[in-house]
């Protein structure tokens, strides 16, 4: 998942030299030498205080936590925190309040928060439990790895990106449903000819440009370019490949809902709403879409592909779906360290894992436990999430400070202008080879 983060955030963090207190009878005092792995269960807290950010994820999340509960004797309060909430409540713990025991980290935040020694060093803890890293998804291993090898959550999930359509649209004005043999160019065709037969009144698609992980990346990745390198040290957005599939994503926007309805709106509430035939969204929205009025009218389908080398099959490198994986963490000053491992070591364990994928919370950070997360919604077909894996993935980019080159790609000298006005086809070129130079020189500047 993927939305903004303050700079303030960033701010403290960078400055902040040790972690505050934790939950379960935490003080105010700065964590002090780390305390010795033990997993025998003998544990000196009778509550761990859990924090996320997700709702639709409380239910499952608090099942899996209470089965630990049976086994340790340790109760589990997990709490749901707003987006923008939760990272200033982690923010003030980190500069001298009150941190919760176990939460969720994100690839926005994570290298700062390792940096400066927030999170509990989980390394000694899974050497002794005998955890095999090489289990879960690469990409999620590595964003929770510092640099000298310590690791500092183990994997929660991993999600993929698919296409969500109106199959009551699409009859009402002749369109066939999309397929996985789609081009984006046959989306386009399709969201063309919905916004031009409802006269305007339906948007034939709306992307919310801000939310790239489950947008425009996957154009850019589809057409042959990176927004940042596998080496975290460059970008080809401004190549030629990187112009083609903006290029794309312009025509759609072109055809879709403008985004000064996308930002009054969100692309989400578009769609639920009957104001947009298709969006494009994360496997992490399933259960929003599932437990909505009209749910009946809606379906899934592999994301577009792009017909580079126009055969019109879709050729090895010509489908890509964007990856991101959450992590369980722990304050580095939780009253109980080996409670708080405990807890993550559960939760990411193949029980935990294949639990939570059967109840359709979310698939898992550990390959091979997922099938069963697309049985989890009867009624609605979300196997294209999971067929996404047999193309090619992604990991959602990222470098040592994310947000700045990111909210910068929205500003006037980003993209703006280009998505404010989407008739232009000059306005996304100029925008691309800006894109480049923004990325290059914040990555300088790391």
């Amino acid at each position: 998942m993927k939305k903004k983060i303050t700079a303030a955030l960033l701010a403290v963090i960078m400055a902040v030299s040790m972690a505050a207190c934790g939950g379960g009878g935490s003080s105010s005092s700065a964590p002090s030498e780390p305390a010795e792995v033990d997993l025998s269960g003998n544990y000196t807290v009778d509550t761990l205080n859990v924090n996320i950010w997700d709702s639709n994820q409380q239910k499952g999340l608090q099942q899996i936590a209470d089965d630990w509960t049976k086994e340790s004797g340790v109760k589990v309060n997990i709490e749901v925190v707003d987006w923008d909430n939760y990272w200033t409540l982690l923010e003030a713990g980190a500069s001298g309040g009150t941190m919760p025991d176990v939460f969720w980290m994100h690839s926005n935040t994570v290298q700062m928060y390792m940096e400066n020694d927030i999170l509990l060093n989980l390394t000694d803890y899974i050497a002794a439990d005998g955890v095999d890293l090489s289990k879960y998804y690469e990409g999620v291993v590595k964003l929770y790895t510092r640099s000298d090898g310590n690791v500092y959550a183990l994997p929660k999930d991993h999600d993929t990106i698919a296409l969500l359509y109106n199959k009551a649209i699409f009859d009402q004005y002749g369109v066939e449903y999309p397929t996985a043999d789609w081009t984006w160019e046959d989306m386009y065709e399709a969201a063309k000819a919905i916004t031009e037969g409802s006269g305007g009144d339906v948007y034939g698609m709306a992307m919310n440009t801000s939310n790239n992980q489950d947008g425009w990346y996957n154009l850019v990745y589809d057409y042959g370019a990176q927004v940042i390198n596998d080496t975290h040290d460059g970008t080809t957005i401004g190549s030629e490949q990187g112009k083609a599939g903006m290029e794309m994503v312009r025509k759609l926007l072109s055809v879709g809902a403008p985004q000064t309805v996308v930002a009054e709106t969100g692309t989400d509430s578009l769609f639920m709403s009957g104001k947009t035939a298709m969006i494009t969204q994360g496997s992490w929205m399933i259960n929003a879409f599932y437990t909505a009025e009209h749910h009946d009218d809606y379906a899934w389908s592999l994301l577009p592909y792009a017909d580079v080398n126009g055969n019109g099959t879709c050729d090895d490198g010509e489908r890509y779906s964007a990856y991101n994986g959450l992590g369980w963490a722990a304050s580095a000053a939780t009253a109980d360290p080996n409670a708080a491992y405990s807890l993550i070591s559960y939760f990411c364990s193949e029980a935990g894992q294949l639990k939570q994928s059967e109840l359709g919370v979310t698939m898992g950070g550990m390959e091979g436990v997922s099938e069963a997360f697309a049985n989890a919604f009867p009624g609605m077909d979300v196997s294209p999430f999971i067929e996404a894996e047999n193309y090619n993935l992604f990991f959602r980019p990222y470098t040592r400070k994310t947000t700045v080159w990111e909210d910068a790609l929205q500003q006037q000298g980003g993209f703006l202008d280009a998505w404010r006005d989407p008739s232009d086809p000059e306005l996304m070129k100029t925008a691309c080879d800006n894109a480049q130079k923004i990325i290059e020189d914040a990555i300088a500047a790391e």
